[in-house]
């Protein structure tokens, strides 16, 4: 399929720059079969089923962003710039992948002052990126960054106004546990605890996966022939737990339905054949396009996607590329909210 095929247009005042209040409040479409229903997150209980499971991400959003002061030796003295951080991915050795900007005047060797106790140092300058040696780690390092970071706004959002400190709330899930996205599980946002008390209480029960999403999640896809598309990769892991409740659920012919697209991705990694998976653990680049046959997945709550994107893809492949249009086409005309921040969708094949 061609990427054109994945395209749509969309009225830029349907692109949500704040939540709703609260987060249940926000539109859900009801996409059901050949119906395609209005309703609210709120409506849940009445729509799902006892015996349905809802698979969530734990991961926790880290406050990505950082600004901070180059400081590079010279004969006169040190000499000192401004550099701003997004950070990608954390190394296996204990460094950080990060966005820097200006990337061309940063050199290996020298030191980014961000906080009183937090230095980087540049260990390499890639083609795109570079890679930074903290000068804390683990507990000590993430209660720093919690202090000196920004959220990390998806580009639609911060190309609109400046992440602020009721986005540490909004960009942050009633789930989140484990720290390690740049990015947070969107459909994740309209829950809260209210909500979660009252499906349990109807039976819906709940798997906890964790998939930390990346930056790598709003890379437009530059090729034509979607074929020739290199996903990105983002480390998850599926406990033992999570593995049971699900083959449990399509024992009891319950529906597995993940709430985003990270935690359909993670399960449909983890199947090791249809209507079977096991634990896992691991970096998955799963690229799942038009054609692709799900194997524990029996729908998906997701937000609404961005017009080429691998999202768009995923979408198509489990509703069918002409059902998807007419569901988006739908979210346009009834006005919607887009994409992180926006309303909701139940895609029920």
């Amino acid at each position: 399929m061609r990427l054109s095929d994945f395209d749509f247009d969309l009225p830029e005042e349907l692109i949500a720059t704040r939540p709703v209040r609260p987060r249940p409040a926000a539109r859900l479409l009801l996409a059901e079969g050949d119906t395609i229903r209005d309703r609210h997150v709120a409506d849940l209980p009445e729509i799902l089923r006892a015996g349905d499971l809802l698979v969530i991400n734990t991961t926790r959003v880290i406050p990505a962003r950082l600004s901070g002061t180059r400081i590079r030796e010279s004969a006169q003295g040190p000499v000192r710039a401004k550099v701003e951080l997004t950070l990608l991915e954390p190394l296996p050795d204990g460094h950080w992948r990060a966005l820097a900007k200006p990337l061309r005047k940063l050199a290996e060797g020298e030191r980014v002052e961000i906080a009183d106790a937090l230095t980087a140092e540049v260990v390499a300058r890639n083609a795109e990126d570079v890679t930074l040696r903290f000068s804390l780690e683990g507990d000590a390092f993430h209660a720093t960054l919690e202090a000196a970071g920004q959220m990390p706004l998806p580009p639609y959002i911060a190309g609109r106004r400046k992440a602020d400190a009721q986005d540490r709330e909004d960009y942050q899930t009633v789930f989140a546990r484990d720290p390690g996205a740049v990015a947070a599980p969107t459909a994740s946002l309209h829950f809260d605890d209210a909500l979660i008390t009252t499906l349990k209480a109807r039976g819906v029960r709940f798997a906890e996966v964790t998939l930390h999403v990346g930056a790598g999640t709003f890379l437009p896809v530059k090729v034509d022939d979607i074929r020739d598309h290199k996903m990105h990769a983002e480390w998850g892991h599926l406990p033992e737990e999570a593995a049971r409740a699900i083959m449990e659920t399509r024992a009891a012919a319950g529906r597995v339905i993940p709430v985003g697209t990270t935690a359909l991705r993670l399960i449909e990694t983890a199947a090791t054949g249809p209507g079977e998976i096991a634990p896992w653990t691991g970096k998955t680049d799963i690229f799942i396009t038009p054609g692709y046959q799900f194997r524990v997945t029996d729908g998906l709550m997701t937000n609404f996607h961005l017009p080429k994107s691998t999202l768009m893809m995923l979408v198509s492949a489990l509703m069918g590329p002409e059902r998807i249009r007419c569901i988006y086409a739908h979210a346009i005309k009834e006005r919607y909210r887009f994409f992180s921040y926006g309303d909701s969708s139940l895609l029920l094949p």
